[in-house]
């Protein structure tokens, strides 16, 4: 139960559209008293109010950063925050707005100095098994919490369903679904189940116009994001929490990157150039699925009795909810449970987004007070 004295001291690491927009909930008037911010920084600088005296606030901590010629010093910050944190009466939290693995290999120090980590960057969590067993022994050692909703659909709660449903005893058999916005949009757009629609090349080019994909959309037609966050999940399920070693790197993941369009020095300029040349090819994956009366779509499942962790694309009928109940870059994740069955707890909505993101990082805050 949230304690109404309680203040929580922030430090906040990144400040792009997701920081930002997190900075600006938090001024919100029914809870910003609740938080105190004592460390900002970017990728170059930082500003800090560890004192008494401090001034920073989510008013001015844009013009104080602007000002600021203090450099971010990561490697320093575990020791400053943990004498910080060891002076003051009000527990303190990091929050990593980043998608930098250099922070991410920061978790176990803050955890072992008692200080919370909240973040939505999925590197930690979905890189090798002994990342992932430090931050859970650095937790444990301490008692400081490490909260990543956001990791997995933004601000839906996919992360916290599936902790509820195991520590309540329920029985995981599957999980399965749409988990990246970016291909949801890009083949809700392509394989429709009257088969009609532009080319799979121009549908990746207008997302990436739209900025739904990365600059390189590569990026995302490799499955690997789809996979770090099959991996965030699996190590939830007690049964598979250390069956990924190499985290997901040993997800079996689908790639729709041409070969020779995966190469290093493929930029996303080019990439996008040379995309038609491979319409045949997906023309003929959506045709096999349109004679079945099926659509595309690229999936994440975790299959628990026999083990299998995979990302890939997939045929689904055309009444099916992966192909009737989605909507631009919509995700939706099917629970399949032993007291969710034979219909599973669906969670679906927008997955990707400053604000859901923020939403979902802000949500996890507030659970430390």
């Amino acid at each position: 139960m949230s304690n109404p004295s309680r203040v929580l001291n922030l430090a906040v690491i990144g400040v792009g559209l997701v920081g930002s927009e997190l900075l600006r909930q938090l001024a919100q008037p029914h809870i910003a008293s609740r938080f105190r911010l004592v460390f900002v920084s970017n990728s170059k600088n930082s500003v800090s109010s560890l004192t008494p005296k401090g001034d920073l606030s989510t008013s001015n901590w844009k013009e104080r950063l602007a000002e600021s010629t203090a450099p971010t010093a990561l490697e320093h910050l575990p020791k400053i925050l943990g004498d910080f944190a060891a002076e003051d009466k009000n527990p303190l939290a990091v929050v990593d707005n980043t998608s930098s693995e250099a922070v991410a290999v920061l978790y176990p120090k803050l955890l072992r100095a008692g200080i919370h980590v909240v973040t939505p960057n999925k590197k930690a969590f979905s890189s090798e098994q002994w990342l992932y067993d430090d931050i859970l022994a650095s937790s444990a050692s301490t008692g400081a919490k490490f909260l990543n909703e956001a990791t997995v659909g933004a601000g839906l709660p996919i992360v916290s369903t599936l902790k509820d449903l195991v520590e309540t005893g329920d029985k995981i058999n599957r999980i399965e679904g749409v988990f990246s916005g970016t291909l949801s949009y890009i083949f809700n757009e392509y394989s429709t189940p009257s088969g009609e629609g532009e080319s799979f090349s121009t549908i990746v080019r207008v997302a990436r116009e739209k900025g739904y994909t990365e600059p390189h959309p590569g990026d995302d037609l490799n499955g690997a994001d789809v996979a770090r966050k099959l991996t965030i999940l699996s190590r939830l399920i007690p049964s598979l929490q250390s069956s990924l070693k190499l985290g997901y790197k040993s997800v079996a993941t689908t790639s729709l990157v041409p070969d020779i369009l995966a190469a290093p020095e493929v930029t996303g300029n080019d990439f996008v150039q040379h995309l038609p040349d491979f319409d045949a090819h997906f023309d003929e994956l959506k045709a096999d699925a349109l004679k079945e009366s099926k659509v595309l779509r690229y999936v994440g499942v975790i299959d628990v009795p026999t083990g299998t962790i995979k990302a890939s694309l997939e045929k689904y009928p055309a009444t099916h909810a992966f192909a009737t109940s989605l909507g631009g870059s919509d995700n939706i994740i099917a629970f399949h449970t032993e007291r969710y069955s034979p219909r599973p707890l669906i969670v679906q909505g927008a997955g990707a987004g400053a604000a859901v993101t923020a939403m979902g990082v802000l949500s996890d805050l507030l659970k430390l007070l």
